[in-house]
C-alpha cells in the first residue's frame, strides 16, 4: 500500500504468543530492500522483568478533546496501575502530532497511487473480461478491481503528486514527517516508552462510517504517528466499555525496541484477564 509506512507485525491472544511469533518473523531478508539488517531481538528472555524503574511518557496531545470519556477514564486508570507496578510516569509533548493525520494521508495516498498504477490488467492481477480495446481494458479492470476507498486514495495521491502540486503537498508532507520524527527522538531522550490510547473512541459498527471517510480517518489519529516516525507500536487490551466493547492501550518505543514494549505489555497483562474476555458480538 505505502512502501515507506507498511510495518508488518503479529496479532495474538496473549503477549507471550505475540513475542514468540514476532521473534520468528523479525529477521533480515537480504532479498527485501525494506528489511533492516539488524540483529534479531530477544523478546522472550526479559519478558517477565516488569516495569519497575522504567520511565513512561504520557503525551498530552494524545489526551485531547474528542476522546470518548470511557476510553479516557480507562486509560487514566491503566496509567495509575503501571505507576503502582513501579513505573514512573512523565508528562511529555509531541507538538507536531496535530499534523500527523494530514501528513499520513498525503504520503500514504501518494505512495498508493504510485504502487497501484502498475495494476493495469495486463502484467498481473485481475483482468476485466470482454473489454474492447486497451483503454477500456484499463478502465474496466481498475474500476472492477478497486473499492471506493482505494479509488479515493489513489485519486488523492495522484493529485498530490501531479505537476504544480508536488511541492505544495507531497514535499511539504515529507518535511512535516521529519518534524514528527524529531519530536519522538527528543522525547525518547527522557523516557523508555510512550503510553497512549489506541483509538479515541470504542469500536463502531461495521459500515457505520462508510459515507463519512474523514470521520473514519480520525479513528487512526493515535496510531499514525509511529508509522510516520518509523517506530514500533503495540496495542494491549486495557478494559471494556459499559457496553462490553474492548479498549486498547498503545505502547510506542524507540526503533527496534520491541522487546521493551512486549515486557511492559506483559507486566500489565499479568494483572488482568482482559485477554480471556470477548466482546458481545
Amino acid at each position: 500500500f505505502a512502501s515507506s509506512l507498511d510495518q508488518p507485525g503479529p496479532m495474538a491472544r496473549t503477549v507471550g504468543d505475540t513475542a514468540a511469533l514476532f521473534q520468528l518473523i523479525a529477521r533480515h531478508d537480504p532479498l527485501d530492500s525494506t528489511s533492516a539488517d539488524v540483529e534479531t531481538p530477544d523478546c522472550l528472555t526479559g519478558l517477565e522483568d516488569g516495569v519497575r524503574g522504567l520511565k513512561l511518557g504520557v503525551p498530552r496531545e494524545y489526551f485531547a478533546e474528542g476522546m470518548d470519556p470511557e476510553v479516557a477514564g480507562t486509560l487514566r486508570a491503566s496509567l495509575e496501575e503501571l505507576e503502582k507496578l513501579g513505573a514512573t510516569l512523565v508528562d511529555v509533548s509531541l507538538p507536531h502530532t496535530k499534523y500527523a493525520l494530514a501528513t499520513y494521508y498525503l504520503l500514504a495516498s501518494s505512495e498508493a497511487s504510485s504502487n497501484l498504477a502498475r495494476y493495469d490488467g495486463i502484467r498481473y492481477g485481475q483482468r476485466a473480461k470482454d473489454a474492447r480495446g486497451l483503454k477500456e481494458l484499463y478502465t474496466q479492470t481498475r474500476g472492477q478491481g478497486f473499492g471506493a476507498e482505494v479509488k479515493r486514495r489513489i485519486m488523492l495521491g495522484t493529485y498530490a503528486l501531479s505537476a504544480g502540486y508536488y511541492d505544495a503537498y507531497y514535499l511539504r508532507a515529507q518535511k512535516v514527517r521529519t518534524l514528527i520524527r524529531e519530536d519522538f527522538t527528543k522525547v525518547f531522550q527522557q523516557v523508555d516508552a510512550i503510553v497512549s490510547p489506541t483509538s479515541p473512541v470504542p469500536a463502531f459498527k461495521l459500515g457505520a462510517k462508510v459515507d463519512d471517510p474523514l470521520s473514519m480517518y480520525l479513528m487512526d489519529v493515535y496510531t499514525l504517528p509511529c508509522n510516520l516516525a518509523g517506530l514500533p507500536g503495540l496495542s494491549v487490551p486495557c478494559g471494556f466499555t459499559q457496553g462490553g466493547l474492548p479498549i486498547g492501550m498503545q505502547l510506542l518505543g524507540r526503533p527496534f525496541d520491541e522487546a521493551r514494549l512486549l515486557r511492559i505489555a506483559r507486566a500489565f497483562e499479568r494483572e488482568h484477564d482482559f485477554f480471556r474476555r470477548a466482546a458481545p458480538v
